[in-house]
């Protein structure tokens, strides 16, 4: 991370002057919609300033489930060839990343990193909260009312224990739903490669 990342993007079409626009929602799932470019992002994301070199053995060892030093010279050359001609321009012309084909220096903007939460969905099943949290609160009733009925052996322990136990694993169930959700996203690699 040699370099700032707070370069402007270049202006695009239809705008003011008055400074680069932030991509549309069809741009952004545009963008998105390629693995490649996902995943270039997602270096840029994770390590900021980088070459085009280092981002196209990365992606070639995850696309082929390798690590970099296995990758081949001929997986190495589809991948950089791939990001050099339409993948880093692409990405350039939608103000996410400055690219300087001459050195290969690629470096994310500002504007990449409202991506990252978009880029941390993309790729894997989520678990499913609203059926965990509706799963919880029937069992929390269940129990509930077993206590109140004193049903053995839920009526032998204490009201208060259970209900500092429901109170508790609902705490648990949101600050763990709360840091998947916002957690930090500086794995080594992308959230669709860390779920397979």
């Amino acid at each position: 991370m040699s370099e700032s990342r707070g370069t402007a993007p270049p202006e695009r079409d239809g705008e003011d002057g008055d400074g680069a626009s932030e991509p549309t929602e069809q741009e952004v799932f545009d963008i998105l919609s390629n693995r490649r470019r996902r995943y270039a992002l997602y270096v840029l994301l994770r390590d900021g300033t980088t070459t085009i070199g280092v981002l196209a053995d990365q992606i070639a060892a995850w696309e082929n489930d390798c690590a970099i030093p296995d990758v081949t010279a001929a997986e190495r050359k589809r991948v950089y060839t791939a990001l050099q001609q339409s993948h880093l321009p692409k990405l350039e012309r939608t103000g996410l990343i400055g690219f300087d084909p001459d050195s290969g220096r690629v470096h994310p903007t500002d504007t990449v990193e409202k991506l990252d939460f978009y880029l941390e969905l993309v790729g894997g099943e989520q678990p499913s909260w609203e059926r965990y949290y509706l799963t919880l609160a029937a069992v929390s009733t269940a129990v509930v009312a077993a206590v109140w009925l004193n049903v053995p052996p839920f009526g032998a322990v204490s009201p208060l224990v259970w209900l500092t136990g429901v109170v508790a694993l609902f705490g648990v169930t949101a600050a763990v739903h709360g840091y998947r959700a916002t957690g930090p996203s500086d794995a080594a690699e992308p959230p669709e490669i860390r779920r397979q």
